[in-house]
C-alpha cells in the first residue's frame, strides 16, 4: 500500500552541468559529457560524491556541501588527480542547482575523471548532475510518527505490510577479511572511486536473490556497508555503525549526522564490527545515504528481523529527515 509519506517518480529531466576553462556552463542532458578516450569511463579511473538537494521557499540547498566537497577532494587526492579549485565546484553546483525546476528535493552527483587519455593536457573532467530522487524515499518534513502506536512488527505477523519502506536484504562476501586495507592503501579504502561495478553487479545478485539489496561481509563474518549506503544497527539500545579504519568503507556522512544526532539524544554510539550473525536479532537495521535518507531493512537473508516503528521515527528524525 503507498505511503503518504513518500513521494511518487519526478518527471523533471536532470540538469547537467561541466567545468570548462571558462567556468561552469549547462549541457544538454541528452548529449554527451566525457569523450570516448575519458579514462573515467575506459578505466574508471575517477571519483564522485552524492549530496541531498533540498527545495525550500528561498530556493534549493546542498545540504553539507562543503562537507561533500571534502570528502570528493580526500578521494582526488588519493587518487592523485588535482581537482579544480573549490569556489569552481560552488559555481558549478550553484549554476546546476539553480536550474532545477522541481519544488522537491532532489539528487546531486558530482563528478572528476583523470581526463583523456590522448590529450592528458586537457586536465580533469569534472561535471555535476541534478537528478529526481528514486520513488519511495523518506521525504523531509513528512512526520512518520502516526507509526510510533503501532507494534513492533516482523514480516510474516499479521499481513506483514510496514509503512516505512523497509526492504529485504541479501548478505554477500565482499571476499576479504575486516582488516584487508589497514596496510594496504593502494587497494583505495574509503575511496569514492567510479569503478562501482561490483556494487551493481551485487545489487543484481540481489534481485537474483529476490531481495531489493545488499549487506557486504568479511571473510571473518562482519557486517559491512551496502553497496551503495552506509550501515546504521540499533543493538541493545546502542547505535552502532562499521569503523572504516581497514575495513576499507567509505566514510558516510549520513551515517555521522545520524550518530551524532543519536548521542546528542542520550543514545550510547559506536563505531565498531557487528558480527552479520548479530543482525538478525537486532533492534534495527538501517541502510543510509545522503540523498536516499534512511531505509529500514525488514528482512536478511529470508530471515524476517525487527522493524520498530518507534525506531523508524527516531532514525527517521536523527536523519534529518
Amino acid at each position: 500500500m503507498p505511503c503518504a509519506a513518500y513521494a511518487g517518480e519526478v518527471s523533471a529531466s536532470p540538469v547537467v552541468g561541466r567545468l570548462g576553462p571558462d567556468g561552469p556552463t549547462l549541457v544538454d542532458p541528452d548529449q554527451p559529457v566525457v569523450t570516448v578516450d575519458d579514462l573515467g569511463l575506459t578505466r574508471g579511473d575517477g571519483c564522485f560524491d552524492s549530496a541531498l538537494v533540498v527545495h525550500t521557499d528561498t530556493g534549493n540547498e546542498v545540504r553539507d556541501l562543503d562537507d561533500h566537497l571534502d570528502r570528493l577532494f580526500a578521494s582526488a587526492a588519493a587518487l592523485e588527480i588535482e581537482p579544480p579549485a573549490r569556489q569552481a565546484w560552488h559555481d558549478l553546483v550553484s549554476l546546476v542547482v539553480a536550474a532545477w525546476p522541481e519544488p522537491v528535493d532532489a539528487s546531486l552527483k558530482l563528478v572528476l575523471t583523470r581526463g583523456r587519455e590522448w590529450y592528458p593536457e586537457a586536465g580533469p573532467t569534472a561535471f555535476a548532475v541534478v537528478q529526481p530522487r528514486p520513488a519511495g524515499r523518506p521525504q523531509r518534513g513528512n512526520d512518520p510518527s502516526r507509526l510510533a502506536g503501532a507494534r513492533t512488527l516482523r514480516i510474516g505477523e499479521g499481513n506483514g505490510a510496514d509503512a516505512s519502506g523497509a526492504v529485504s536484504v541479501v548478505t554477500l562476501s565482499r571476499g576479504h577479511p575486516s582488516d584487508a586495507f589497514v596496510d594496504a592503501p593502494w587497494l583505495l579504502g574509503g575511496v569514492k572511486t567510479l569503478s562501482y561495478v561490483v556494487n551493481v553487479a551485487a545489487q543484481r545478485e540481489a534481485r537474483r536473490r529476490g531481495a531489493d539489496d545488499v549487506i557486504f561481509t568479511t571473510t571473518d563474518g562482519f557486517a559491512l556497508d551496502a553497496p551503495m549506503a552506509g550501515l546504521v544497527v540499533i543493538r541493545d539500545g546502542r547505535v552502532l555503525t562499521t569503523p572504516t579504519d581497514g575495513t576499507g568503507i567509505l566514510e558516510s556522512l549520513s551515517v555521522a549526522a545520524i550518530l551524532h544526532a543519536a548521542a546528542a539524544a542520550g543514545r550510547e554510539t559506536a563505531e565498531e564490527l557487528v558480527p552479520a550473525a548479530d543482525l538478525l536479532t537486532a533492534d534495527g537495521v538501517w541502510l543510509v545515504a545522503s540523498s536516499r535518507g534512511p531505509t529500514p531493512v525488514r528482512e536478511i537473508d529470508g530471515v524476517a528481523v525487527a522493524l520498530d516503528p518507534r525506531l523508524i521515527v527516531e532514525v527517521t528524525r536523527w536523519a534529518g529527515f
